[in-house]
């Protein structure tokens, strides 16, 4: 008798033990989630209410994020955009176009993405996977799709997560009520990894995709996007128009988006053929004096000895680029002070 009733006290004590335990991992649990934060660390930005940006997340944007990796070195990033053409999936079962992609993307810091034109939401995961094998950290965010038509397009930031950080909840696409543009553009807001978070380089991309039958008329709308999404609330003077505008560096400036406007690419073809000049990352060189002075157009086809039909297999445009310094206002302990409009 007395065996028995040791036996049912042991039960209940094994009993209370899981229950007790199952209780601390719930807890544990609970204040995980209560605690979390979008980034490693203290949390990148102070959000503000703005009338120029929706409160939260556009609902068809699609972002992804694993755990941060350790901070890269380096006291500059390069800014890339890249119109990859027709991105689909047909160009994406190409193993050797797949790797050039690969190699391209390896040589930036940021590459924004235009022309990404496919049904699945398949196509940046095997790219991110593919640049990643050589033990980087990449990562996305991507856009919803946009146009008129069967034809639609989306828009993407790939980012090296050792070098920056995106804050997700800011993602948007530019409004578009009007129907102006043929393809609202994506904004996102990025900090450099490295200093310290009060002076850090923080900056907004504009990821922009002109419709080349419209040119002039866009134009004329990205002027107004660029103080709409500068003047959106957040208090970021430092805001890069860049993607593909069919249209020189000596156009671009004539058109004003803001007195100073520095266009990062001059008097250099952008088209793989080397014939005409398509794309650029456009600034204003009063506030964005963290720019370096450094860019240019990454001629794949000659980096890599292709030829012309090997390298229009991956793009008949050419990544552009420009240089910053990983530190606001160019140098540590400095602030950048926002633009009056």
């Amino acid at each position: 008798m007395a065996n028995q009733q040791e036996k049912d006290a042991g039960v209940q004590v094994n009993r209370l033990t899981t229950f007790l335990a199952g209780m601390v991992i719930a807890m544990i649990a609970l204040l995980t989630l209560q605690h979390q934060e979008w980034f490693a660390g203290e949390p990148l930005f102070q959000l503000r209410s703005g009338t120029n940006r929706p409160a939260e997340p556009d609902a068809e944007l699609v972002s992804r994020g694993p755990s941060m990796p350790p901070v890269g070195a380096g006291s500059t990033l390069r800014i890339a955009s890249f119109n990859i053409q027709a991105f689909n999936n047909s160009k994406a079962a190409k193993p050797h176009v797949m790797d050039l992609l690969a190699r391209i993307v390896r040589e930036f810091d940021i590459v924004a993405v235009q022309e990404i034109r496919s049904r699945s939401d398949d196509l940046l995961p095997q790219l991110i996977e593919q640049v990643n094998a050589a033990g980087r950290h990449y990562d996305y965010v991507i856009g919803p799709r946009q146009g008129r038509g069967p034809v639609r397009d989306q828009y993407a930031f790939l980012f090296d997560a050792a070098t920056v950080e995106v804050d997700r909840t800011q993602l948007y696409s530019v409004a578009d009520p009007d129907d102006l543009l043929l393809r609202e553009p994506l904004v996102a807001w990025f900090r450099a990894r490295g200093p310290p978070p009060d002076e850090a380089f923080t900056f907004t991309l504009v990821n922009v995709h002109v419709d080349p039958e419209q040119v002039a008329a866009e134009l004329v709308v990205l002027a107004d996007v660029f103080r709409l999404v500068r003047d959106d609330g957040r208090g970021e003077d430092d805001v890069i128009l860049l993607g593909t505008f069919y249209a020189d560096d000596r156009l671009l400036q004539s058109q004003g988006c803001l007195p100073g406007i520095t266009a990062a690419i001059s008097a250099l073809p952008t088209n793989t053929p080397s014939t005409e000049q398509r794309d650029n990352l456009l600034f204003d060189g009063r506030a964005t004096d963290e720019f370096t002075g450094r860019s240019g157009v990454f001629d794949f086809l000659r980096q890599y000895n292709l030829s012309l039909q090997e390298a229009l297999e991956v793009s008949d445009h050419l990544p552009v680029w420009a240089e910053f310094s990983v530190y606001e206002g160019g140098q540590p302990g400095r602030v950048a002070t926002r633009l009056t409009p």
